[in-house]
């Protein structure tokens, strides 16, 4: 049996927010993610559907974002920031989807980094 006195106290410094009414246990913010960890699969499944959704653009299917955002149920703004996923350079796709290399941005500050050139993509997407 313990005494009191022998109790061991872990703190580990965490906040919760609410992100899309669903608790969300954040990081402190000097953390850093250890190097052996893999791509997050959210940053993936967008890919994904960036991709699947720009196909279906070109095959004509829908003439417009507007059109697209109906028919996924999302807002014109959320499909047209997170379809410019289908426009990164082809090395920084290689790196997160077959090495799976952990991105150095965050999944919101991806979808901006298509507007850059892809020799500048890597550089700001990996460092």
């Amino acid at each position: 049996m313990t005494k009191p006195d022998d109790t061991i106290r872990i703190l580990i410094p965490l906040k919760v927010r609410k992100k899309n009414g669903r608790p969300k246990i954040l990081p402190p913010a000097n953390y850093r993610p250890s190097e052996d960890q893999t791509q997050d699969p959210h940053i993936l499944r967008a890919i994904g559907r960036a991709w699947g959704w720009r196909r279906r653009m070109e095959a004509g299917e829908f003439a417009t974002i507007q059109e697209l955002a109906e028919a996924v149920g999302l807002t014109e703004r959320h499909v047209s920031r997170q379809l410019q996923l289908a426009y990164l350079a082809p090395e920084v796709l290689k790196r997160m989807t077959c090495i799976r290399e952990a991105s150095a941005v965050s999944l919101y500050d991806l979808c901006f980094l298509a507007g850059e050139t892809w020799q500048e993509q890597p550089e700001r997407a990996f460092n």
